[in-house]
């Protein structure tokens, strides 16, 4: 289930009365250069901030300096409050569910429930009962009041114990233990490395599978973190035993880069072993007997290969269904016996130009594939006889990944759209029926409109594009774009109240479906990788301009941000079209793609942006890498960057390099960092914490745009 964000109703007052942006009166004392100038290939670059990668105390002081600056900016803009504290009231009224897995006759889900911070684990029995099984705000509390997070759980087979992955402060770190799902008690545990998790129970719950990292010695590069992944058996007494290793020489894959995962299919007695490298989506998969995948001593056969092109897996006790791209840009489903290979696998849904399968989930009533018509979730059940059956939906929206038990009827998922609150449904024998587990606050949704509009880019494509604004006539108003657009994720329209919140303060939202996305399928995604990157921002900016040129905003009032890779893109739109944008937020960004490799999650995404030990892969990220393109003297739009300092995802010194080397250029326009001390990339952050960033943002925004009461005290 996706994570939803939560808004409030806040009236604003007309904004096409715009003033000239306040400025701040001081900015913090800008930090010393510490240049670095290396030779790629005969093309020498400099680093001018380099030191800030060390995070030493005075980076960090430095950091927090311009934290505290940005922090008294800020809080200087009068409504920010009020906006905050409104926002903070209306998500505690909501009831947000996420990520329902099956244990038998249970279903076991993640729900923020109203007046809650964060998501705690549930249980709904088979007769509707509904009990906490782990309540986080307890749990936080008896862990000095350090925001922690469930990061996964998996439940065994039979629904009585559950495997939870939980780290604090948004580090990731996972600690994994196996409770009892009657008492909550813990059974076993906490085992430490268990970021990954990747859980997978033996039928009879004696044991499971998970994958664990290396133990980091002293002075190791931290860029190596994840390198040596193994697959770790556990029986619950002692230490786990390592089963799937490159350096143990236990398993087929002898590179320590790729990561393994072992899956476990209820009824079968094969166990199917998954390497993936980094976050390349294509894997590699083998199957062995499962009594010799626990005890170390498998013979693996491989049966996919990279070159198969398949990105997602579910199994039954009789066959192995894929979902691949291969010969197919838009995805087909296929399913092989076990004793099969991907080669052999014969096709249950075929591509379709005008459809895009994404997902997939075996139960026992058949084959359940989550797919798109354009933006709308369109699924389907491939019924046991073969006859693939369309699966209606009470209205067009984004539904989320199936849920579903080999060795059950039916499948769970959730559906939502741009002005419709999220639910979570159970398909059973034909029927749709609504769970009931979301409480949500009644909310005016007819003041609302969603758009779907295209952008053309330079090279003629045309690229999807959806705004939200208010009913209406088409106004410029105050404008956030954003896109992503990396890993063949795609960002579809989803139900965010906080941007309803925003329209109600006289702003619009648009989210572009830039290239390097999966919005249009595998073509798609290729169309803004390596050297076809530039796509991505160009595609950003052609929005703008679509945006503009249709009377929703104006470059006065255009934002543009982007979170994580949506860093790549928003860095390299605004340096390449400062002209374009009042302000650029980027959020935990890839601003210096140039030396991500350094980072803990550096070597992971080499299969998605390449490495600057070969000289087109050198090309390709310096192309990328919005710190190296911005140059002096030129007006670029005011920045607002967040970073959390237990990010493992994109290091804290990326934004810091790229607020320092903005400062240095010398522009008119503020440049903010922001920082949150106890949070990391974003997964698991808790409600009130993203309650205070989304108000942040929205102040920043609309005082870049010009609104009168939303500008800073002097």
């Amino acid at each position: 289930m996706r994570r939803i964000m939560l808004g409030l109703l806040l009236t604003a007052s007309a904004v096409d009365a715009r003033v000239t942006p306040v400025e701040p009166a001081t900015r913090p004392p800008a930090i010393a250069p510490s240049p670095v100038t290396e030779n790629y290939f005969g093309t020498k670059v400099t680093d001018p901030f380099r030191g800030l990668e060390a995070l030493d105390a005075p980076t960090l002081a430095w950091m927090r300096a311009q934290g505290a600056h940005t922090r008294s900016v800020l809080d200087s803009i009068a409504p920010r409050a009020a906006y905050a504290a409104k926002l903070t009231a209306l998500t505690g009224q909501f009831g947000t569910v996420k990520d329902p897995q099956i244990g038998a006759a249970r279903l076991f889900y993640q729900e923020r429930g109203p007046g809650r911070d964060q998501f705690d684990l549930m249980v709904l029995e088979a007769d509707g009962t509904k009990r906490r099984l782990i309540d986080m705000a307890a749990f936080i509390a008896a862990h000095g009041k350090v925001p922690h997070a469930i990061d996964y759980y998996t439940p065994n087979r039979d629904g009585t114990r559950v495997a939870v992955g939980i780290s604090a402060a948004g580090s990731e770190d996972s600690q994994l233990s196996v409770i009892d799902a009657a008492t909550g008690a813990t059974v076993a545990g906490p085992l430490s490395r268990a970021q990954f998790g990747s859980v997978a129970w033996l039928d009879d719950g004696t044991g499971l599978f998970f994958t664990r990292l290396q133990e980091m010695k002293p002075g190791q590069a931290v860029a190596e973190k994840y390198e040596n992944a193994t697959v770790a058996f556990w029986t619950f007494h002692g230490e786990p035993a390592t089963v799937v290793g490159a350096t143990q020489h236990l398993g087929p894959n002898s590179d320590p880069v790729r990561a393994p995962f072992i899956a476990v299919v209820p009824g079968s007695d094969q166990a199917l072993l998954i390497v993936a490298n980094g976050v390349q989506n294509e894997a590699e998969s083998w199957v062995a007997p499962l009594a010799a995948a626990r005890s170390a001593t498998a013979k693996w056969r491989k049966v996919i290969t990279t070159e198969d092109a398949v990105t997602k897996v579910a199994a039954n006790r009789d066959r192995i269904v894929l979902l691949t791209h291969a010969g197919a840009p838009t995805f087909k489903v296929t399913a092989m016996k076990w004793s099969g290979t991907a080669a052999t696998a014969t096709t249950l849904v075929a591509a379709r130009a005008d459809r895009i399968n994404e997902s997939v989930a075996v139960a026992r009533d058949g084959v359940y594939v989550g797919g798109r018509e354009g933006l709308n979730a369109r699924p389907l059940r491939v019924e046991v006889d073969g006859v693939v059956a369309p699966i209606k939906l009470p209205y067009d929206g984004t539904m989320g990944d199936i849920v579903a038990d080999p060795e059950r009827d039916g499948a769970y998922f959730d559906l939502d759209a741009r002005v419709r609150p999220p639910t979570t449904y159970r398909f059973y024998r034909g029927t749709l029926t609504d769970l009931g587990l979301e409480t949500r606050p009644a909310l005016n949704y007819a003041k609302y409109r969603a758009v779907e509009l295209r952008a053309m880019a330079k090279d003629g494509t045309k690229v999807p594009l959806t705004v939200l604004t208010a009913v209406g006539p088409v106004t410029a108003r105050p404008l956030l774009l954003d896109a992503y657009g990396s890993y063949g994720i795609s960002a579809l329209p989803a139900f965010n109240p906080r941007q309803l919140a925003f329209v109600d303060a006289g702003g619009a939202v648009a989210e572009c479906n830039v290239r390097g996305g999966g919005e249009l399928g595998d073509a798609w995604r290729l169309g803004g990788k390596d050297a076809n990157k530039p796509n991505t921002w160009r595609d950003a900016i052609a929005c703008g301009e679509a945006l503009i040129a249709a009377g929703y905003t104006t470059k006065e009032q255009l934002a543009i941000s982007g979170t994580s890779a949506g860093g790549i893109m928003v860095g390299r739109a605004a340096t390449e079209r400062p002209d374009l944008f009042a302000a650029a937020i980027s959020r935990v960004g890839d601003s210096n793609a140039l030396r991500s490799e350094t980072m803990v999650s550096g070597p992971g995404n080499v299969p998605e942006f390449g490495t600057v030990k070969d000289p087109q892969g050198f090309k390709n990220l310096y192309e990328m890498d919005a710190y190296q393109h911005v140059q002096d003297g030129v007006k670029y739009p005011a920045w607002l960057l967040t970073t959390g300092l237990t990010d493992p995802r994109v290091a804290p010194w990326e934004a810091a390099k790229m607020t320092a080397r903005l400062e240095a250029a010398g522009g008119p326009n503020p440049v903010l960092l922001r920082i949150e001390e106890q949070a990391g990339h974003g997964l698991g952050t808790t409600r009130t914490t993203r309650d205070a960033e989304e108000a942040d943002i929205a102040a920043f925004v609309l005082w870049r745009a010009g609104v009168p009461e939303w500008q800073p005290r002097r």
